[in-house]
């Protein structure tokens, strides 16, 4: 089977598979099913990128249905060792401005009914996520982020609904409350399974808007705008990225890399 070190999930909005050279489609099965779509697998600048879209290759797979552990073990299998997951997010903070992006380094799992970890038995495991997203990989990104001109925060709370409904008001308004600074739908579990494949997981946080918190009328076409700018920041931002991250986290020191030595019964 082909390989890739590093993982991109996401919209094929934000990833163009026509930068990839030696393309190769790999259809993986997993003991939890198929993942969301084939991984597309090729080289760029010298570097293997493995690609799966989280929602499908027709964005048909709502949040709450997508069979994340199939997508996560998928990567495993691969040899990902860095997955990059652009996610579009509504702010929770007035200073959290649409166009910018976000990496966020904590989340609040306000999900349910979804399947959570690897581990069903009889071997237990308990992964610690005090801090879920890989804070060598957010650095780097936040780094490169900024080098590149674009507004963005280092840091910041994921709040991750069920979906596939948003928030009513007195919702936004509590989890803002809570000290959430984004609102998306995707985040948990896939950081959560990451870790206990102890791969190194990053949120690419793509803020679009305002959530319902914030009394403003917001227009499709507002969104969509900031939609198809936030892809393109993105693009440059993997593109930017991608050759570095082995030559700078190749030695993989973040406690993602061995995750399970203090979390398996």
């Amino acid at each position: 089977m082909a390989s890739a070190e590093i993982g991109i999930i996401g919209g094929t909005g934000v990833y163009d598979q026509s930068l990839l050279e030696n393309v190769e489609q790999v259809n993986i099965e997993t003991p939890y099913g198929k993942p969301s779509d084939v991984a597309t697998i090729g080289e760029f600048k010298g570097q293997k990128i493995a690609f799966i879209p989280r929602h499908g290759p027709k964005h048909t797979i709502p949040p709450h249905m997508i069979n994340y552990r199939a997508n996560i073990h998928a990567f495993k299998e691969l040899g990902v060792k860095w997955i990059l997951a652009p996610q579009a997010v509504g702010s929770l903070q007035e200073n959290y401005r649409p166009g910018e992006i976000v990496f966020a380094d904590q989340f609040i799992d306000r999900t349910w009914g979804r399947p959570t970890t690897f581990y069903d038995g009889p071997e237990v495991c308990h992964i610690s996520v005090a801090e879920p997203f890989c804070s060598d990989l957010r650095k780097l990104l936040a780094e490169k982020t900024r080098q590149l001109g674009y507004g963005m925060h280092d840091s910041g709370t994921y709040v991750c609904i069920q979906g596939p409904r948003f928030s009513t008001k007195a919702e936004s308004k509590a989890f803002q409350q809570w000290n959430g600074h984004i609102i998306g739908m995707t985040a948990v579990p896939e950081c959560v399974l990451a870790r206990e494949a102890e791969i190194c997981y990053a949120s690419i946080g793509m803020v679009t808007d305002y959530d319902v918190w914030k009394e403003h009328v917001v227009t499709i076409e507002a969104i969509v705008k900031v939609m198809k700018e936030n892809n393109d920041k993105v693009k440059n931002l993997i593109a930017e990225i991608t050759p570095e991250v082995p030559k700078l986290l190749g030695d993989r020191k973040c406690e993602c890399a061995t995750a399970l030595k203090t979390g398996l019964m």
